[in-house]
């Protein structure tokens, strides 16, 4: 009997290797009993999650964890992030200097295009300065961060072993502290009455069981794996998509809840969705897929065409807009175009990029119009004023006369050998969520608080992030509002 890799592209999740996986329920850590009542009960396995069970045990309540994925793959996106964003007054040993709270509000802002619930926003980047000790309270470590074009020295803390790592330490912590972990546990029915939770119908081991709980913990990520859903808002293009992170972010959690009477908020086309390797697998690609190096040369689409400004601004604010950019050209496939002086300047990719001894030969290699290509890379190469090149700042490298711009950065490309990889929307987590205020609560769509519903990390993300991104907010958010959502709600059930 053939069994699919993970690798498998043209399988949804439900078919591949992950499938095969559930049928196989992980070992738990900690017994877990179906049958009692607990006081918070944590639906998602990431990193909103486990804050959200850390906070809530360590306020004196009961807490169950439901997982859906095996425990090999548990922790959703997290298993696949490297950094957080947090406001800061001082230079730390991690890192290089302060990044105030109105200059992350004026990050956010930026990205956003102002299409943020300021108030919410405000209130995250302010807590944002705890979580960085808070998170090391939880048995998370941070390493000096990385160089090159990511350029997050000041403003973003690393983590020592990645993701993974992260992850690692937050159920240790967890499960020392007796938080219960059920992996395999997927919730298939939420009992909702006026705005209260009572139960949730979690099927396991091939059965259903109906867990009890206090107060509600909705932590289970977005609906990017869901194809048919994203297909729904984007059409047929989305079939061209290529999924970043876990495949268990179907959201089922996420339509339960909107169907239930809570207040959605979000532009469901919205998304933290960048330009990744084509060849990446259909799911679970992760972050090794991501390509750094737009800066340093010019984008263009099947029609050797370029369509936008490749040097806008730093790397870390810009690089989450090049998902929906190519996903709005033809066929959803674009190229990165660069020569021999810029390969060593960022992060490959896993996978080596097309190399050719000329601009033709790499047109051919890619199944471009090899006049196009060598057309618009010397218009481009005519365009570009001799400046300073720094890739770390704004520098004075630019084109005129040119459309679209490069407005930094910008070299001529004329030094062999030529190099390009193809690229397709990758995308992370969406932004369609649920509505909450500062406590973390569930708002209902008449507008009042739910009686014991909290949201914690990309499920309610879109209360921030109206569009755009800026690297290391999601884990912001899953970190911020998972610490509350625990607290609140084992407050909740307590009272």
């Amino acid at each position: 009997m053939k069994v699919e890799t993970a690798l498998s592209r043209d399988l949804p999740p439900s078919e591949g290797a992950y499938s095969a996986l559930r049928t196989n329920a992980q070992d738990q850590s900690v017994p877990v009993e179906l049958t009692r009542k607990y006081d918070v009960l944590v639906v998602g396995g990431g990193n909103a999650a486990l804050c959200a069970a850390i906070s809530a045990r360590r306020s004196g309540a009961s807490v169950l964890v439901l997982e859906a994925a095996p425990k090999f793959y548990r922790g959703g996106n997290t298993r696949h992030t490297r950094n957080m964003r947090c406001a800061h007054d001082t230079a730390t040993e991690i890192l290089t200097g302060p990044y105030t709270e109105d200059e992350f509000w004026e990050d956010l802002l930026r990205v956003t295009g102002g299409q943020t619930d300021e108030e919410l926003a405000r209130f995250m980047i302010r807590e944002s300065k705890e979580i960085l000790h808070w998170i090391v309270e939880q048995g998370v470590r941070w390493q000096p961060s990385l160089g090159g074009t990511l350029s997050l020295g000041r403003t973003n803390s690393f983590f020592l072993g990645g993701g993974r790592a992260m992850l690692n330490a937050l159920y240790l912590t967890a499960e020392r502290l007796g938080v219960n972990v059920l992996y395999d546990a997927e919730v298939v029915d939420l009992d909702i009455q006026a705005g209260r939770f009572t139960s949730a119908t979690v099927a396991h081991g091939g059965q259903r069981h109906d867990v009890r709980a206090g107060a509600l913990v909705a932590a289970a990520g977005g609906f990017e794996a869901n194809i048919e859903w994203l297909k729904q808002y984007w059409g047929e293009v989305a079939d061209n998509f290529l999924i970043r992170g876990t495949p268990y972010n179907r959201g089922s959690v996420l339509k339960m809840l909107l169907d239930k009477g809570v207040q959605q908020i979000g532009d469901p086309t919205q998304c933290h969705a960048v330009a990744i390797d084509a060849r990446a697998p259909k799911f679970d690609g992760g972050i090794i897929t991501r390509l750094d190096c737009v800066v340093f040369g010019i984008v263009v689409n099947k029609n050797a065409e370029r369509f936008y400004d490749e040097g806008e601004d730093v790397w870390p604010k810009r690089y989450a807009i090049w998902g929906r950019l190519v996903a709005a050209q033809p066929d959803q496939i674009a190229y990165i175009i660069f020569d021999e002086p810029s390969l060593e300047l960022f992060m490959p990719s896993l996978y080596p990029p097309v190399k050719a001894d000329s601009i033709r030969e790499l047109a051919g290699k890619l199944g471009l119009d090899p006049q196009a290509l060598e057309a618009t890379v010397e218009t481009f190469n005519r365009a570009v004023r001799p400046g300073t090149f720094d890739h770390t700042i704004l520098d004075d490298c630019r084109t005129e006369g040119l459309t679209p711009p490069k407005s930094h950065w910008a070299r001529p490309i004329r030094t062999a050998p030529f190099y390009a990889y193809p690229v397709r929307p990758g995308i992370t987590f969406t932004y369609l969520g649920t509505r909450v205020n500062k406590e973390a609560r569930m708002l209902m769509s008449d507008g009042k608080p739910s009686a014991n519903m909290f949201a914690a990390g990309e499920i309610m993300a879109g209360n921030v992030l109206g569009k755009g991104y800026a690297a290391g907010i999601g884990m912001t958010i899953g970190s911020v509002f998972g610490r509350i959502a625990g607290r609140e709600a084992a407050k909740n059930a307590r009272n």
